[in-house]
């Protein structure tokens, strides 16, 4: 009998970790992971790259029709900034959502730091900047982003920085400031003003060094060396449209995609049908290459051979590939209506993009163009893969 209960005791022993692991997900990595946006749905699919295929659906994220994604240090959680202020952590191994706070009126996108810990929330409204515990969420730095005569502006092009530092733009200032959150109960903030009429995104080049903010109230860019901020400012790419005819402007070209090549930037030109490509040593212009229509999304595939761009209204069913090499166009791809973003698998051997108006992402293959696959999704919009949580500026 004595023994028989022994038997029975480390039977239990045995089965009780199974049985902790019971409501564990099922074990993966995140390397291949990634996040779509329902925009129309206030919901993200959680899909998987090496299958092409959608492994999960976090519901009750809000107002998601201008949403940007960051991941953890460890790719395991998605931080999703809302419209509507929303800022929500999404646990992707269980495909939960963990925490949603509303921290904002008017939320356009946001960063994580170097290390991890802090996620920082760039705002129209209240025009700021936000940061918290990546952790917790619990907020720990408010920075009102103050100009004037006590207003405050819309911060846009927000981006990290190495250290415990973000850079962003202010669009209603016409400033660049920089957040050093070393010690986030004392922030020190580093301001450069009149850099350019109403900077609307920005974005940071690979290593970290060079901070560029797009002008929408004039031809040009701002270009902030980061290494050597008493510099000051520079415009590049001045008066790029003299003489030229500005068109309307549909839908505002993004930075946040990269399109560093090699030595070289390839940068939408606004309101014209044009990719701009600067030498990223000189910082001058080398080239333009005529495109279908106003560029939006300029994407650099991760080996930097090719350049893809996806338009604004009316062309925007269209996406363009640039060979580097040639600085040609050598394809046209139709994947559908209202083509929003376009995301890259991490070694770049195939690419997904969105069709808001056909309901669907599809998979193409970049070295062939072969369509790989379809995935049915409701109005999606960005696009976002976890190697983006290993690269600055993401």
């Amino acid at each position: 009998m004595t023994m028989l209960r022994a038997l029975v005791g480390w039977s239990m022993l045995l089965v009780l970790p199974l049985l902790a692991w019971a409501g564990e997900p099922a074990l993966r990595g995140t390397g291949d992971l990634g996040v779509i946006i329902e925009r129309s749905a206030g919901r993200i699919l959680i899909v998987n790259t090496s299958n092409n295929s959608m492994i999960n659906r976090v519901d009750g994220l809000g107002d998601l029709s201008h949403a940007s994604v960051v991941f953890s240090r460890d790719a395991r959680y998605a931080y999703v900034f809302g419209r509507d202020g929303g800022l929500s952590k999404v646990d992707l191994l269980r495909g939960t959502l963990e925490k949603r706070i509303v921290q904002g009126g008017n939320s356009i996108g946001g960063a994580i730091s170097q290390d991890g810990r802090l996620v920082a929330v760039a705002n129209y409204e209240p025009g700021g900047l936000k940061v918290f515990a990546a952790d917790t969420l619990e907020p720990v730095a408010d920075i009102p982003a103050a100009y004037g005569d006590s207003k405050l502006s819309k911060v846009v092009g927000i981006a990290d920085l190495p250290g415990h530092r973000f850079i962003y733009s202010l669009f209603d200032a016409d400033q660049i400031w920089i957040a050093d959150l070393s010690d986030p109960k004392i922030p020190k903030i580093e301001k450069f003003a009149t850099i350019g009429r109403a900077p609307y995104d920005g974005l940071v080049t690979p290593d970290g060094r060079y901070y560029l903010a797009g002008l929408f109230g004039e031809d040009g860019i701002a270009l902030l060396d980061t290494w050597q901020p008493q510099l000051g400012v520079q415009r590049i790419l001045a008066n790029y449209g003299q003489g030229e005819q500005k068109l309307p402007v549909y839908k505002m070209p993004h930075l946040r995609g990269w399109a560093v090549a090699g030595h070289h930037a390839y940068l939408p030109a606004i309101g014209r049908h044009d990719v701009l490509v600067a030498d990223t040593v000189t910082w001058k212009e080398t080239a333009r290459i005529a495109v279908r229509g106003q560029p939006v999304f300029v994407v650099a595939r991760p080996d930097g051979r090719q350049v893809w761009v996806n338009f604004a209204f009316p062309d925007n069913g269209f996406v363009q590939v640039i060979d580097t090499l040639s600085g040609q166009i050598t394809q046209t791809l139709e994947p559908g209506k209202a083509v929003l973003h376009l995301e890259f698998t991490p070694r770049g051997e195939a690419v997904w993009i969105s069709a808001r108006d056909d309901n669907k992402v599809v998979v193409y293959d970049t070295a062939s163009f072969a369509k790989l696959a379809e995935l049915p999704a409701d109005s999606p919009s960005g696009i976002f893969f976890t190697p983006r949580a290993h690269r600055i500026g993401f």
